[in-house]
């Protein structure tokens, strides 16, 4: 954890994940980020898996660094008190509807006892109003329909659906930078903004950004399936010997020359371009209109050599390849997190369970990143945050405690 947003801090009423992200982000990066839950967890709050003390793993790392207060918020005592957390931090994150008791007006609005200055950011499913979450925003801009083998029957194959919600965590890096973004607007002019970020719209547009909106429009056409081949370029799985599956890729002049000395295929190669008359050091596009070709040469030269020696030769030649794992192996893997920066020792994590937690993502060499946070226990810092907030003596928070208003912490 950097101490670069140690001035800086964010309300958040999450759940999920696109809306946690931004505040674990911001806390990687030194902001006290206060999430702000339902007594009884909020509806991410035993999200499976659990571990068999009954948390979730999943909450447990979305939530890192953070301080949990735990409020009744069906009640109107519950929801008034939040209000005011909002008003007094003067930032929000969170993705309960614009038409609710946390509304920007509800908390800004001086007219209510508002705000003006305030700045929230509020993830929504669609821009006008219609739920949504990753998977299903990933079904309405076509990748589901482009993924597959490519003898797939276009009309008849079905969907194959992506694991990793991306959507949600490109959703909460664009929410975190938003909100930096209004927060430095404020600086500048005194002026709060509303914010709000559809997980619809961020799918669309990366869709759009990505150049295959136009590439579709101009085609006039979809795209071919193509397996696990890289779309434009060379790429693609191939398999060594002793059955081990990799990934290779070639963009540049030097990767497809590190790959031809890796896989010793010189002569080959040279031999297609002269049968079909192209230059496959000319750029990708000949290298991936004759994919089907390249692959069957590189796949032969593959299933010469057992992986040890293959990898050993791709790494000598600066090749850009990687061996396809399983997600247990992945997390067991020497290489990608015992021996890597990214993880530090295991915090006290509520769920009792031991593994490594990440720091930032960003690497400042210069600056002390520090260990990684334990998340909070659920209510955990209901009495601290209330009395330094919000001025409430401890005696009133116990009342509000019997009052069944607010909870402290739930570890017991």
């Amino acid at each position: 954890m950097y101490k670069l947003l140690s001035d800086l801090s964010i309300i958040e009423v999450s759940s999920f994940v696109a809306s946690p992200t931004i505040g674990l982000y911001c806390a990687q990066m030194g902001a006290e980020v206060i999430r702000v839950d339902h007594k009884a967890g909020g509806l991410d709050y035993d999200r499976y898996l659990l571990t068999k003390e009954g948390r979730s793993l999943s909450w447990e790392n979305l939530n890192r660094g953070k301080k949990s207060v735990a409020l009744d918020l069906q009640s109107g005592e519950g929801r008034e008190l939040l209000v005011e957390l909002a008003r007094v931090t003067g930032q929000v994150v969170t993705n309960l509807p614009e038409k609710s008791f946390l509304s920007h007006a509800a908390m800004s609005d001086p007219a209510l006892g508002g705000r003006p200055d305030l700045v929230s950011v509020r993830i929504m499913g669609w821009h006008d109003g219609r739920q949504a979450m990753d998977f299903t925003v990933n079904a309405a801009t076509g990748y589901p329909l482009m993924c597959g083998p490519e003898d797939w029957d276009p009309k008849t194959a079905p969907p194959v659906n992506q694991v990793l919600p991306a959507w949600d965590f490109i959703t909460g890096a664009y929410g975190a930078f938003a909100l930096l973004a209004a927060l430095r607007h404020r600086d500048a002019t005194g002026e709060g903004s509303e914010v709000r970020v559809p997980l619809g719209d961020v799918a669309v547009g990366t869709f759009a950004n990505s150049g295959s909106m136009a590439e579709m429009l101009y085609r006039g056409s979809d795209r071919e399936r193509l397996g696990n081949a890289i779309w434009g370029a060379f790429g693609r799985d191939f398999r060594t010997s002793d059955g081990v599956r990799f990934m290779v890729a070639a963009l540049t002049p030097k990767q497809w020359t590190g790959l031809l000395a890796a896989f010793g295929v010189e002569s080959e190669v040279a031999a297609l371009e002269q049968e079909l008359g192209v230059r496959f050091a000319d750029g990708d596009t000949p290298r991936f209109v004759n994919r089907h070709r390249l692959f069957d040469v590189f796949q032969q030269a593959a299933a010469g050599f057992d992986w040890a020696e293959l990898s050993a030769r791709m790494s000598a030649q600066g090749c850009t390849y990687e061996r396809y794992r399983t997600m247990h192996e992945a997390a067991n893997d020497p290489q990608l997190v015992t021996n890597n920066p990214l993880f530090g020792p295991s915090p006290a994590n509520p769920s009792g369970f031991e593994y490594p937690a990440t720091r930032s993502f960003a690497n400042l060499p210069e600056k002390d990143v520090g260990d990684p946070l334990p998340a909070p226990y659920l209510g955990q810092h209901s009495e601290e945050v209330l009395a330094e907030r919000l001025g409430l003596s401890s005696g009133a928070i116990a009342k509000l405690v019997d009052a069944g208003t607010v909870r402290l912490s739930d570890k017991e």
